[in-house]
């Protein structure tokens, strides 16, 4: 079984501003992190490929991701950014896969979570840019909040043909133990077919300080549940999760949450399915 984290990030604060990064809570990885920490990390842990996911609303920091993904041999595709209200969307995807690295753009994330607009994604004209996102190949990573998902449900309907990826099960509210309305708009979304979800991303909306598998299982366990274990997919969300856990527990935590799942449901989470959802048809060890 070839092993893939769907979900980790990169950056270089002296080549572009993290301004997110600011504050006390951010400073354990207001750093650099680089293909290299990557690459140790990723080996350590047992992990043979990664998908590098966009960090900021920027399209020149995907071009970039693109060639470094190019120039990596553990990252196997890359999660980038375009804006989906240009009316020049389709010509800017077409010149990212033009690019150096374009084959290894497997889809498209906006930071939807930081929208003000709750309907921001059934707007005319983020519709428009989805169409034209499903009509290049490529996938879209969902980042959203609880509240965002009705829209989120109603632009998975909108445009069908398009292959959507659920980012950290959609933020629920893990350290205060709630589970709806977030359980049930999962149900909502889960029973649109061209939906999959990423097992990410949970321990940052845990108590970073104190969580346990314990706190975890039951929103992992109603993913697993609506989803089914294959359209679902592990991620590590390093280095972001650093601020909770170093990889080897948040890829330990996974596990164990899927320890009930036969051997293929297991294969399936940690690869096949984001072969799957990102076309990786051909990715090796």
């Amino acid at each position: 079984m070839i092993r893939i984290d769907a979900h980790h990030h990169l950056w270089d604060l002296s080549r572009r501003a993290q301004g997110w990064l600011d504050g006390p809570a951010m400073a354990p990885i207001r750093r650099d992190f680089t293909p290299a920490d990557l690459e140790a990390v990723a080996a350590g842990a047992g992990i043979d490929r990664t998908v590098l996911v966009q960090v900021l609303a920027d399209i020149d920091e995907t071009r970039e991701f693109l060639v470094t993904a190019d120039e990596c041999e553990t990252i196997a595709a890359v999660v980038g950014w375009a804006d989906l209200t240009s009316p020049r969307v389709a010509e800017d995807l077409a010149d990212l896969r033009a690019g150096r690295g374009g084959h290894l753009l497997a889809a498209i994330r906006h930071l939807v979570q930081a929208e003000e607009d709750p309907a921001w994604l059934t707007r005319p004209e983020v519709l428009a840019g989805l169409k034209a996102v499903a009509a290049q190949g490529l996938a879209y990573d969902l980042l959203v909040v609880p509240h965002q998902l009705p829209a989120a449900i109603a632009a998975v309907r909108a445009v069908p043909e398009l292959t959507f990826v659920l980012d950290h099960i959609a933020k629920p509210p893990i350290a205060s133990g709630e589970r709806e309305p977030w359980a049930g708009l999962i149900a909502e979304l889960a029973a649109e077919p061209n939906v999959l979800c990423k097992l990410s991303g949970m321990v940052t909306e845990a108590d970073p300080a104190r969580w346990t598998v314990a706190d975890l299982r039951p929103y992992a366990q109603g993913v697993l549940e609506a989803f089914g274990a294959s359209r679902v997919m592990f991620g590590s969300d390093w280095p972001v999760c650093l601020l909770a856990g170093d990889y080897d527990r948040v890829l330990g935590a996974a596990r164990e949450l899927t320890d009930g799942l036969s051997a293929a449901e297991r294969e399936d989470v940690f690869g096949g399915t984001a072969v799957r959802a990102y076309r990786l048809e051909g990715v090796e060890r």
